[in-house]
Parts: C-alpha cells; structure tokens; sequence
C-alpha cells in the first residue's frame, strides 16, 4: 500500500501539465461570464488590429488565471511572454523584458501584486505611453533617456487584487474576477483529463473526486492523476467511487474537500483560541505555516464553505466547522462586538 499525504499548498505550488490546459476558448470549461466577456475583447482587438487592452485577472490560485492568458495569446496569434513578479528583482530586469517584446506581444506577470513599488512606477508609462525611461549616470551628471517599447499587452494575475496599488489598477482596461467551479464543471474538466490522460473512471468515480476538488481545476486534476498511481500500482482496472473515496482518504482529503491543513487550521481555532476571534499570524504560527498562505489558499475555501468567518477582530470557527471536526456545536459570536 502506498500513501501520499499532500496539502492544498503542494497542489497549487506546481501547476497542471500542459497537455491538460485547454488551448482554446471552445476548450475552457467553467467560467461562463469571464470567458465570454474576454472572448469578445479578444474579438474585437482581432477586427482592429489592434492590441488588446491590459488586462487583470484575479481570484484564488487554480483556477485558470494562466491557463487563460494562453488562450488570449493563441487566440490573438501573438507571443506570450510569462515571469512573475518576484523574479523581477531590479529595473533592469524588467528593462529587459519590455525591450525585446515584439509588436502585439502579451507580457504575463504572475502574483502582480507583489510587484516592487520601483518597478510599478517603469509600468506606468509603459502601459500608458509605450515609453520607458532609463536614468543614465549618477549625480549631477545624470540624465534621463527616453525609449519607446512596442505595443504590447500585459496581463496580471492575482490573488490579492486590493494590494494592488491604485495607480497600477487604473491602468488595466479589463478587470475580470475567476471564482470557484461549481462541481458540474469539475465533472466535465476531470471526463477530458481522464480522456487526455487515458484514466479508467466511471461517472460515480468523477463525481465523488469533483466533490473533494475544492472547485478547483489545478487541484482536481493532481488528485485524479494521484488516485491513478494508486490504482496502477494496487492493480485496479478501474477508478469507481469506492476506490476514488479510498485513494482519498489516503491523500487525507474528508468528504468536504478539507485536507490535514485545512482541519489543523480549524482544530486550532477551536481547541487553542474558544473558536476565535483570532488573528491570521497567531493562526500562521501555530500551524507553522506562512500567513499569506493561509490567507490565499486555504481561507477562501474554507469562507466559501461556511466553516470559517472573518471579521475586523479576527477569525472565527462556525457551528458548521464544529460538526464537521465532530465537537459540540458552541453558540456563534459576533465578529463585530
């Protein structure tokens, strides 16, 4: 017997191989609103000959912020050019991105957010102008040299688009929000994964790991390629739902998708702070993990799902993650007493 315990984290740290991302809008599933709205800027840029607006999309990890920006770029017929944001470290490493891109190429900045202000600040007049400015020298003798960039397209994603400064959202023409997948559309993304990967799973298998998804598609396709290393080396010719609720339980993910973090966090809460209020950092600390973390990839899941409140005093455990963890249901306070 083999077993593998992964948290959502280490889901979200790799992403999703290539011959699973959809390389079309016609192949992107979920996201009806998003995909429809980017599909008629998309058009529309097509018939100008133009490039297309800058364009920002945020929401929690996994759920196609980058699998999109690939789509747009095909769907233009440009080159994308991916990085992320904590790679650019000083202004000439941005320099040297903006200096080589062609006319109509896409520049894909990852966790934006986390973009240093000095590099914010070159942005500016290159999204807006299309012109950059190098200081050259030191001192009184230097001078400011200025140099125009082709017309390009940067994409941001984010998962924290309110630290995002103003400055630098205003200067994004499209603004779109990916949210979670309902669990029909986890359905259908894990029937063309299983197709691509030539996964045996019948349709109560699917259902049973769409439901355990987070409505996530990084995070369903990783579980389906796991319980299928299960299944190869157990000698299983088929994935059902009593296998995939194995294979699960093995990868420590309950029935509502919740992971060992995920219940550490919310056994924390309970156990050591009364079912909270309590702050993110004392949160992080206890769990040994980082604070952005918690707030990027566990919390929205978990406030999604009604197992954890957040106010301005802190964090609170719900009647709902009381049941779940198997504790006495404790009488709900208020957040903003």
């Amino acid at each position: 017997m083999i077993e593998e315990k992964l948290t959502t984290a280490d889901f979200l740290k790799t992403d999703i191989d290539d011959t699973l991302r959809p390389q079309s809008f016609a192949d992107f599933i979920g996201q009806n609103k998003v995909k429809g709205n980017i599909k008629v800027f998309v058009e529309a840029a097509n018939i100008r000959k133009s490039t297309l607006d800058h364009t920002l999309l945020y929401g929690p990890p996994g759920l196609g912020k980058t699998t999109l920006a690939k789509i747009i770029s095909n769907e233009l017929g440009k080159i994308i050019k991916i990085t992320s944001a904590p790679a650019i470290e000083k202004q000439g490493d941005l320099m040297a991105i903006l200096t080589t891109l062609d006319e109509g190429d896409i520049l894909f900045i990852d966790e934006i957010h986390r973009l240093k202000k000095v590099l914010e600040e070159i942005l500016y007049s290159a999204m807006e102008d299309f012109k950059v400015d190098i200081v050259i020298g030191e001192g009184t003798g230097a001078r400011t040299l200025r140099l125009a960039v082709p017309h390009f397209t940067l994409i941001g994603a984010t998962t924290r688009v309110g630290s995002i400064t103003g400055p630098l959202r205003s200067r994004f023409g499209i603004i779109e929000r990916l949210d979670f997948y309902d669990t029909e559309s986890i359905k259908r993304i894990l029937e063309r994964s299983s197709g691509i990967l030539k996964v045996n799973i019948n349709p109560e298998g699917i259902t049973e790991v769409a439901k355990r998804s987070r409505g996530t598609p990084r995070i369903a396709n990783r579980l389906l390629k796991r319980i299928s290393d299960f299944c190869l080396v157990e000698k299983k010719n088929l994935i059902d739902k009593e296998f995939a609720d194995y294979a699960l339980l093995q990868l420590e993910v309950d029935e509502k998708g919740l992971d060992a973090m995920d219940r550490k966090i919310l056994k924390i809460i309970i156990d050591h702070y009364e079912g909270g209020p309590v702050g993110v950092s004392a949160i992080a600390a206890a769990v040994s993990e980082e604070a952005e973390t918690i707030e990027d990839v566990y919390e929205p899941f978990l406030i999604q799902q009604g197992f954890l409140k957040r106010g301005p005093r802190g964090r609170m455990a719900s009647s709902a993650a009381y049941e779940h963890m198997g504790y006495p249901c404790k009488k709900e306070e208020s957040l903003f007493q």
